[in-house]
């Protein structure tokens, strides 16, 4: 006998309720991925449209917030770059070298820039972005992260929406023996305790997330519209957005501008215009190199700069391209005298000392000296094994800037990001480069040393090793300074508090907004990917004041019942997503949306979960 519950309340809301247990995704059958059909090239885009959300740059953040706006609204994705599937470099951690290597200027998947600094840095040019580029290494953010990035988080979202991308994109590696090593050295290194497989940011040694499956495979924030709902999304790839499209509320001079759109170029450098729907918006999610510069483009910036390149200024804004950071990389590689697999980040040491450390081994070709009359070529490439030990420093503090290289959007800005020009952050590199050091000298490292002519024992370095002498400061932060490269972890240029408020509109414009690692002034844990994902997801609760959908929440006890044998606990009514939670694996529930469309589905709700419509204003559980 089926009874009814019947909660009456007085504003639009929407159930909460929370998995317990995160789970990871499973490798799907080889075929080709879902979303391929929802992507087409931007040659075959009409030359104007209308919709929802335009979310400029279909990326690490871009994917997962399309994706989640489909499920109720019209949704077009601007990509300059192609698809990853069927690129066997990026689609495979074997390739990962070769894809940041093999450039060029307008079309390859990495686009390469060397910042003023004199380091050479990458960015994604694929659907995916840069999440279709990297080392797959998945970790959430650092509790640090949430306190000091000036947005009011509520995380039991943002622990739901981690979920959500997890079940998506993310596996559990199967170390090895590089990787196996390094993690027994980091607690030889006394970087403890061991927390195995986790995927949450805990002080001490664990095994994190990968993008990459068991068999190699990678997964990119691009497998992440594979739960869009079809009908209301396309997918443009090859499309480069040139300016966001600004008109005043009102023919009043004082009245604020307002986003409708954006204009793109196809491969045939043909116009189209994006045009978005009264209370649409334009989401810029086009990272840290390129929202800024996209809005350096669309006349929003400082006044003086943007009228010296004869851009019409839209928005006097002097914070746009600012605070520009990337967290430095030191480290040594080694030339083991065993083999080793290709291993990508697997393994992260987390310490207090202001340092988090990673290791990886890749397998790179050995080429002689071009007419060389003492070595003969060989018939094919001799492969040597590289293993590399890596330290990343929190934060940083050191900040740079971003300005314009060219009019042309497909040009790389100029970034200069002053590596080390904070003392702390030196500082930190000496504490997380001495732990390197601890590292070697551990036991587990015994057997990647070479035996030399007289019984000694040592490694064999590929470039620059640590100095002697790790207790001489000078040396170890000259050591910083001479080796600094990039982790490809770089940041802000659209900042929370400056440029953007704490929802991510852009401040003094309407109906624009910047989703992506460009807001924040630290990146997220050991590594960003994982946060970036999250963040496209969540944002969408940030968007019903511009929709018409209030929002509100309830005490966590208001909703919490027993029903025969089903338990509904840890219920907030806010916004967009619909969770449930069971005590009884068993148990059925239908569970029915307030007042909006029912563009609910299995991916969202899970296996056994079904959504009905009702009155508005009225929530019913049946059983």
């Amino acid at each position: 006998m089926q009874r009814a519950l019947i909660f009456r309340f007085q504003c639009t809301a929407i159930l909460m309720l929370f998995s317990a247990v995160p789970s990871l995704a499973r490798p799907l059958p080889q075929g080709d991925p879902l979303y391929l059909d929802l992507v087409l090239n931007a040659t075959y885009f009409p030359t104007e449209d209308y919709y929802d959300y335009i979310v400029v740059g279909g990326g690490t953040a871009g994917c997962s917030l399309a994706a989640t706006l489909s499920q109720s609204f019209r949704v077009l994705v601007l990509e300059r770059g192609g698809v990853p599937y069927g690129n066997e470099n990026l689609m495979n951690q074997e390739g990962f070298l070769t894809t940041l290597t093999e450039v060029d200027t307008y079309d390859s998947p990495a686009q390469s820039f060397t910042s003023e600094d004199g380091v050479l840095n990458a960015r994604g040019r694929v659907l995916g972005g840069s999440s279709a580029i990297n080392a797959g290494f998945y970790s959430r953010a650092d509790p640090e992260f949430y306190e000091s990035s000036g947005v009011d988080w509520d995380l039991s979202l943002v622990n739901q929406s981690y979920d959500w991308v997890e079940k998506g994109v993310v596996f559990r590696p199967e170390l090895k023996n590089w990787q196996s090593a390094v993690r027994d050295a980091l607690l030889e290194a006394g970087i403890d305790p061991y927390h195995g497989f986790s995927l949450e940011h805990l002080v001490g040694t664990k095994i994190g997330g990968s993008t990459f499956d068991s068999s190699g495979k990678r997964h990119s924030a691009a497998d992440l519209l594979n739960y869009a709902k079809p009908a209301n999304i396309k997918v443009a790839t090859y499309a480069s957005v040139e300016r966001v499209l600004l008109a005043s509320s009102s023919s009043n001079v004082m009245s604020r501008q307002s986003a409708i759109g954006v204009v793109f170029r196809d491969e045939m450098r043909r116009y189209h215009h994006a045009m978005v729907k009264e209370k649409g918006e334009v989401l810029l999610c086009a990272g840290a190199i390129g929202s800024p510069q996209l809005l350096l483009l669309s006349g929003i910036g400082p006044r003086p700069y943007l009228s010296s390149w004869g851009i019409p200024v839209a928005y006097h804004h002097p914070y746009v391209g600012q605070f520009v950071y990337d967290n430095p990389r030191n480290g040594i590689s080694i030339m083991p005298p065993i083999p080793l697999e290709y291993s990508l980040i697997q393994v992260a040491g987390i310490t207090e000392m202001g340092a988090y450390l990673e290791a990886a081994s890749n397998v790179i070709p050995f080429t002689t000296p071009s007419r060389s009359v003492f070595v003969r070529p060989p018939s094919s490439p001799l492969l040597l094994t590289v293993a590399t030990i890596m330290e990343k420093i929190v934060g940083p503090i050191s900040t740079g800037s971003l300005r314009l290289a060219s009019t042309d959007v497909r040009v790389n800005p100029i970034v200069r990001f002053n590596y080390f020009s904070n003392p702390i952050d030196l500082e930190r590199c000496v504490n997380g480069t001495r732990k390197i050091g601890d590292i070697l000298r551990s036991r587990s490292m015994d057997d990647f040393k070479f035996t030399e002519w007289f019984g000694g024992r040592n490694f064999r370095f590929v470039g620059p090793s640590l100095p002697v002498d790790q207790s001489n400061y000078e040396m170890m932060a000259d050591f910083c300074r001479r080796t600094v490269s990039t982790i490809w972890h770089y940041h802000g240029g659209c900042v929370v508090g400056r440029v953007v408020d704490q929802n991510y509109h852009l401040i003094g414009i309407d109906a624009l907004r910047v989703v992506d690692g460009s807001t924040f002034t630290i990146s997220p844990g050991t590594n960003p990917q994982a946060t970036v994902m999250m963040l496209g997801r969540l944002s969408h609760s940030l968007m019903y004041d511009l929709i018409g959908i209030p929002s509100c929440t309830f005490p966590l006890s208001l909703f919490s019942c027993y029903l025969g044998d089903v338990t509904l606990d840890s219920v907030i009514i806010s916004g967009f997503c619909l969770w449930v939670l069971d005590a009884c694996e068993n148990a059925t529930k239908n569970v029915a949306r307030l007042g909006i469309p029912a563009w609910f589905d299995s991916n969202w709700l899970g296996v056994g979960k079904k959504v009905d419509m009702v009155a508005w204003g009225e929530l019913v559980v049946d059983h």
